[in-house]
């Protein structure tokens, strides 16, 4: 596999350890529980849990299969990956365009580090931070109830520059999507001129005919693992009732039985399971019914969603945080959207509209529970999401979004926000990050540090780490849902810190704030320079023999570059 290109980052502690295969880190997680007594006082207990933290280093042959691949996002992200693999430019009326990942967090955002000598904040991009898929590596595949090439599509969806589309459309017209699974009663009837390349037959032979295309995919391209990602239509909500699909038993049975409300996007999901392979609901319908929950434990296979978080939602879930932290009461949000893109057109369905609208509606709810101060018991904003679908302007979605806040004495605040979001230039990013960071946490474990004989135990099936890039998030059983942007980014960057031994960002910059020099008899400063001195030569030696490669190197026992 062609390594991320990285710069020498090596943490030097004792707590790390890296061996042919892996990452391990000692790691102290440091936690509070919290006992409400009924007198209304609250106790909290402090509480550190050693653990150990394990990271395969090997990152696999990727293969990446898209539902709805002929789409807008789907056409968009095969095309981004190529123009990105090829480093590809074109002239724009403003000057000249390179390729590039802006929008992912994973290819174009940094993370903190720590301090330099100078007390100057450092970063290093999360890319660097551990072994991941280097995008260019990516093979993709998929289904699409449309039988248009990838490059017609790309044409079609009318989303990046026409001299673009020219450099990459001979390459892009060679792919041709797979036979998709095509049912009018769950997307809109404005669908059915595309419908021209459809999986026939049962359900359940539908099923498993996605099995073998995936069987198919995996060995012709002789991938180590696929991730399937939905990126299709929106679809109504599935009935979720006893005896159809509350287990895992009974979904099956549904499933053979043909019961007509088991949807496309579950069939996909239970074929993805049955395979072993990462599956991502990129929609806001209910594709995780109780029933394929239970599946993708009994499995052990990883599931992840809901519904890409883009554009107004990301902006949301912003701006209420900081309101609400600020000690400000928002008390009404109204969210106005229109687009002309084949996604506005299916969702002028009333049904289609509702499972966006749920989507939507529930990203403040988490930042209101939080400040009891400001909400009563069941007191909530009011809150109104508003689709309309406008052919014009295509894929560039306005939104218009009002915030009517209540402050000290009675006073009022208002915001207004108008934001023209380029709607699949925004979501194919978080595609990119969701696949990547999907795959990463195949990779990574934890266990007890102080049971040596203790199992390496990986993460639940159902991958919360990734709500920052959802509008409504899929938590285990029993977790808090958190829709806050900054709790779910910092989720991500200090468990990436976990796994090379640092603890997370807590911002408190104490040496800084304090006169260290009277407090320890070495200030954090001294002690860097001092340790920059002692590791000049070997730290030299490392940067010229391993400065390219994907972020780790062995010297010894410790250190990781």
């Amino acid at each position: 596999m062609k390594p991320t290109a990285a710069e020498s980052l090596e943490v030097i502690s004792p707590k790390v350890q890296i061996t042919d295969s892996f990452i391990e880190t000692d790691y102290e997680y440091q936690t509070s529980q919290v006992k409400r007594l009924a007198n209304g006082k609250i106790q909290v207990f402090p509480e550190t849990i050693n653990l150990k933290i394990r990271t395969d280093k090997k990152v696999p042959r990727l293969g990446l299969m898209l539902v709805g691949w002929g789409g807008n996002n789907g056409s968009t992200l095969t095309a981004a990956l190529e123009a990105n693999r090829r480093q590809l430019q074109w002239r724009k009326r403003t000057g000249v365009q390179k390729a590039n990942w802006f929008g992912s967090i994973t290819q174009a955002s940094t993370v903190l580090l720590g301090s330099d000598e100078n007390g100057k904040d450092v970063y290093a991009p999360m890319k660097d931070l551990v072994p991941m898929i280097n995008p260019d590596d990516i093979i993709v595949d998929g289904w699409d109830i449309s039988s248009l090439n990838i490059g017609d599509a790309m044409r079609r969806a009318q989303v990046l520059d026409v001299e673009l589309q020219d450099q990459l459309y001979k390459d892009l017209s060679q792919m041709k999507p797979r036979p998709s699974i095509y049912d009018p009663d769950f997307i809109a009837a404005n669908q059915l001129d595309r419908a021209d390349n459809l999986i026939k037959g049962t359900k359940y032979e539908q099923y498993e005919q996605i099995r073998r295309d995936i069987q198919d995919f995996k060995n012709s391209k002789n991938l180590d693992s696929v991730l399937v990602l939905w990126t299709a239509n929106t679809e109504r909500f599935s009935d979720i009732k006893p005896g159809l699909n509350m287990t895992m038993q009974e979904l099956e049975e549904s499933l053979k039985a043909n019961k007509s409300e088991i949807s496309p996007s579950t069939i996909f999901a239970m074929a993805s399971i049955a395979e072993g392979c990462t599956y991502i609901n990129g929609s806001p319908q209910n594709t995780f019914v109780p029933g394929l929950l239970e599946l993708a434990e009994h499995k052990g296979v990883f599931i992840a969603g809901d519904d890409f978080k883009s554009g107004q939602t990301k902006l949301k879930s912003v701006l209420v945080d900081f309101l609400v932290g600020a000690g400000i009461k928002p008390v009404s949000i109204v969210s106005y959207n229109h687009l002309g893109n084949n996604d506005g057109k299916n969702l002028s369905a009333p049904q289609q509209f509702r499972s966006k609208e749920i989507s939507k509606s529930n990203v403040v709810d988490d930042m209101v529970d939080s400040n009891k101060l400001l909400y009563g018991p069941k007191e909530h904003p009011d809150h109104v999401v508003v689709i309309k679908y406008v052919p014009y302007v295509g894929d560039s979605k306005r939104a218009m979004d009002e915030y009517t806040s209540e402050i000290m004495m009675g006073g009022h605040n208002t915001l207004v926000i108008h934001n023209t979001c380029e709607d699949s230039l925004l979501a194919t990013p978080l595609i990119l990050d969701l696949v990547i960071l999907g795959e990463l946490c195949s990779r990574i474990q934890i266990k007890n540090k102080n049971e040596p004989n203790a199992p390496w135990v990986p993460f639940k099936p159902v991958l919360s780490i990734l709500s920052y890039l959802c509008k409504a998030p899929l938590v285990p059983e029993g977790a808090q849902v958190v829709n806050s942007l900054f709790r779910q980014r910092a989720a991500i960057e200090n468990i990436l810190r976990g796994c090379i031994g640092l603890a997370p960002i807590n911002h408190m910059t104490l040496e800084q704030r304090f006169d260290f020099s009277s407090i320890t008899n070495e200030p954090p400063t001294k002690k860097l320079k001092t340790s920059l001195a002692n590791n000049k030569q070997q730290q030299h030696i490392k940067v010229q023999a391993n400065g390219h490669a994907n972020g780790i190197t062995t010297n010894g026992t410790n250190g990781v570059h």
